[in-house]
Parts: structure tokens; sequence; C-alpha cells
């Protein structure tokens, strides 16, 4: 399939191999190993590095590319365009038009049968890819920016592991619109480095429940999160 027959609703389906690529990138990424406007690897430094193939590589920058998550300039490179700051206002018309509560409802909707079909459907290599973001989300102390960045890509790697890529798509909106400035105000003001911390042990026993197949368990986390991020809203109303 050339890159001019992909899909841009987002419902485009990469192989496994273009997956782990994508994947191990866009950990470098929000992990900052690649900071913001930096130039990325060239294609061929990235397959040695990979172990794959050039048009490997080169189909899975054309997905980040297609994410937002880099920008290709003619002649020049890759460059990473990720906010990690997470100041930069919500890039969907849709995402841009939700309220908070209106969110809530749509990740009570979306987030259990993600999960569920996560936890059946992720690879090892998924759940590998799952632990590195994790072992970054547990070395945040008191930056309460750095650790949503990284709890939203934690999430968008469950929902990627759903093997579904239209409920991928859907969640991408989702994670659209956590991003508004409302929810970056709101974390800012009630992740104190103990509710990091808190926080933290949680995604761990998540983590934990995920490699283990465990459904109920990782459906149990949640639902509390979800009740955890009502009970913040309705502290802020």
């Amino acid at each position: 399939m050339s890159n001019s027959s992909l899909p841009s609703s987002g419902a485009y389906l990469p192989g496994a191999t273009v997956k782990y690529v994508i994947e191990t990138l866009l950990t470098r990424i929000v992990t900052q190993e690649y900071a913001s406007e930096e130039r990325l690897p060239s294609e061929r430094q990235l397959a040695q590095d990979l172990g794959v193939a050039r048009n490997t590589v080169r189909e899975a920058l054309d997905q980040l590319e297609a994410r937002g998550m880099i920008r290709r300039r003619a002649g020049s490179g890759s460059f990473v365009t990720y906010d990690p700051d997470g100041e930069a206002s919500a890039t969907s018309p849709v995402a841009a038009d939700v309220g908070p509560l209106q969110l809530q409802v749509m990740r009570g909707i979306i987030e259990p049968e993600m999960m569920r079909l996560a936890v059946i459907n992720m690879t090892p290599r998924q759940i590998e890819a799952l632990s590195v973001v994790l072992s970054k989300m547990e070395a945040v102390q008191a930056d309460a920016t750095a650790f949503v960045r990284l709890e939203e890509e934690f999430h968008r790697l469950i929902a990627e592991g759903t093997g579904n890529p239209l409920l991928l798509a859907c969640y991408n909106l989702v994670l659209d619109a956590r991003r508004q400035a409302f929810r970056t105000a709101m974390y800012r003001r009630h992740l104190t480095p103990a509710r990091i911390a808190i926080y933290q042990r949680g995604y761990n026993g998540l983590f934990n429940a995920i490699a283990a197949r465990d459904i109920e368990e990782a459906s149990e986390f949640m639902k509390l999160s979800l009740i955890e991020d009502q009970r913040i809203l309705l502290q802020e109303d």
C-alpha cells in the first residue's frame, strides 16, 4: 500500500513491525529522549538502530507525522513537534468544543471496553513499550505537567493495544480534548507530589494487571481512575 493511499481518518492499521517502530519512536519522543524541535536520526540510522528495513521506518514516520508528533522537511529530515509542556490548544475543532463533564461521559463510555480489549489483545512488544512509559512516570516526583503527558501516552498505548483502529481514532480525540487548558490548569493545582506518588502506585498495579491478562483488575483501576477525575472536577465547580 502506498503512502498516498493511506486514509486520513486514522483507520489505517500498520503491520506489526511498523507498529513496533511507531511505539519505540513515540516513547522516545514523549519521554523527551528526542526533545521538541530536535531532528530525528536519519532513516538509515533508525533502520540500523531498530533492526528493520528503511521502508518500514519511512512508513512509521508517515504515521507519526499524521499524528502531529513530527514534521518532515524535504532535504532536512524529521523534527519533533510534540509539545511536552502541554501548552498547545486542542488541534481538533470537535475536541476544542468539549467541556469537562462531556469529556468524562465519553471516557466512561470508551475506556472500560478499551481496557478489556487491550488486556486481551496487547502483544508482548506493546506491553514492553508500556513498561518503558511506566518507568518514566515513576521517575516523576513533582512535575505535574510531565506526569500528565506520560499518563496520556500510557493510555494511548493501551488504546493502540486494542488492535481496533476505529477505537484508537476515537480515543485520539479524547486525548486531544484532555489536553485543553481547563484540564492542564486543574492538574497543576491537584497533582501534588503526594498525589503523584499515589497515582504511580496505581499505574504500577494497572501495568501488572495488564501483563497478567487480568481483565477484572485492570477494569477496576479504570473505574477508580474515572471516579477520581470526576471527584476533582466536582471540586473545581
